[in-house]
């Protein structure tokens, strides 16, 4: 699926927003009817895993004796987690067989998601949840699989079906962890979710093509490279590229956004005036799930040309979400419309940031979406973070401030970068 690129500067500025697809070598493939929607489950099931404790967080506070200024950092650790296996795992998508590492993944994360759901006490958790976010990764390893297995035409319809399936994940993931807490316990969230991962790391191990090898990277003079300068690469590749930074940039601000608003929620619905069940709390992901159908949207806005016009207009909606998100105290209406309004915004930039970084280099797909993907973590904990740290001094307002202020400076971001695009061999990709 290697598409070879100049070694001359690979970035230009191209006043229209269009852009020019670029030939590719790689043959018309074309992937299992089943084996996409299935990636998008997988996927969709294992970044739950990240997002389960967010509707819990005042249960699992009370159950480890954590105060409400730490509360972020069950969310946090599982951020810094999943940033540690951004760069040491996922780059493996583009040295070892992709089929055997996702499925290996899956088994494993499956046993930390046990470890957390049996955990005695907070440190067990605490290192558990940093465990489930070290693996979780696998979703990325899915996402680049789905874009090594789709002809360059097709490729933004097929992240976007597999990123909806992350999104919708995430989502479900608080409704689902809601209603399990309330009928069975916290304990059985986790639990559940061990067996869930497991069933499909058996059912990716019958679908995915046993020929799904990676797109082998340069050699280091003696064969394949090494490990080590393979994940040195994917800090070269984010150098070298300014486009993969103006992304990697927009995605922590657009993720910092979308964390100020889950990861604190349950605080302001947990209490008067409103004071839900775990179950009503996660319900709003229900509501939030609808932004979903962003991802499609986007993917096909992609493939046609129009990345700038999706991002522009993305930021824009996410900057105006969080005026109905501040009446919270006043209207569970107003939360709900926010969330939808924010997630659809959220999802139709990141698909979009995932499309363009992937055309720049395909044959470093995995490396590029890790690293891009660190961007996303750090953010969502920054957002998780300094969210509860806002509740904490000042309550709900100054919450919706800071998300607001992340969204705002987003936009303003793409606004001054929106002319770097990158250049392959025979034209404008980005």
């Amino acid at each position: 699926m290697a598409i070879e690129c100049s070694g001359r500067a690979d970035e230009a500025s191209e006043p229209g927003d269009r852009a020019t697809p670029v030939p590719t070598a790689a043959p018309d493939l074309s992937p299992p009817a089943r084996l996409v929607p299935l990636l998008a489950l997988a996927c969709g099931s294992s970044v739950a895993t990240v997002y389960f404790a967010q509707p819990l967080l005042v249960t699992l506070g009370e159950r480890f004796a954590l105060g409400p200024a730490l509360l972020g950092t069950i969310v946090t650790v599982t951020q810094l987690g999943y940033a540690a296996g951004l760069l040491l795992l996922v780059p493996l998508g583009d040295l070892l067989d992709r089929r055997r590492l996702i499925t290996t993944q899956l088994g494993l994360l499956a046993l930390a998601l046990l470890g957390a759901g049996l955990a005695p006490g907070a440190a067990a958790l605490l290192g558990a949840l940093a465990a489930v976010g070290l693996l979780a990764v696998v979703a990325q390893t899915m996402v680049a699989a789905a874009a090594a297995l789709t002809t360059p035409a097709r490729r933004g319809r097929a992240v976007g079906t597999v990123t909806g399936g992350i999104v919708t994940g995430i989502l479900l993931a608080r409704a689902a962890a809601g209603a399990l807490a309330d009928l069975a316990g916290w304990r059985a969230v986790y639990l559940v979710s061990a067996g869930v991962t497991a069933l499909l790391a058996v059912l990716l191990r019958r679908a995915l093509p046993s020929t799904l090898r990676p797109a082998m990277p340069p050699s280091d003079g003696a064969g394949k490279m090494s490990y080590g300068r393979l994940v040195a690469s994917t800090v070269t590749l984010f150098v070298r590229h300014p486009l993969l930074r103006i992304r990697g940039a927009l995605a922590l601000l657009v993720f910092a956004a979308f964390s100020t608003l889950w990861s604190t929620v349950a605080q302001p619905l947990s209490g008067p005036p409103w004071s839900l069940s775990h179950t009503a709390i996660g319900a709003f992901g229900l509501a939030g799930a609808a932004g979903a159908a962003a991802a499609g949207v986007a993917g096909r806005w992609n493939d046609r040309g129009f990345a700038q016009r999706t991002t522009g207009a993305g930021l824009a909606l996410l900057t105006l979400s969080w005026l109905p998100i501040g009446l919270t105290g006043q209207s569970l209406w107003a939360l709900a419309g926010g969330a939808v309004l924010l997630d659809f915004a959220v999802q139709a930039v990141h698909v979009t940031n995932q499309t363009m970084i992937h055309a720049v280099r395909p044959d470093a797909g995995s490396r590029i979406i890790g690293g891009y993907m660190v961007f996303y973590s750090a953010g969502s904990g920054l957002g998780a973070l300094g969210s509860s740290l806002a509740h904490a001094v000042a309550g709900w307002p100054m919450v919706t401030a800071l998300g607001a202020a992340f969204s705002l400076a987003a936009l303003l971001l793409w606004a001054t970068t929106r002319r770097t695009t990158v250049v392959g061999p025979t034209g404008d990709i980005g």
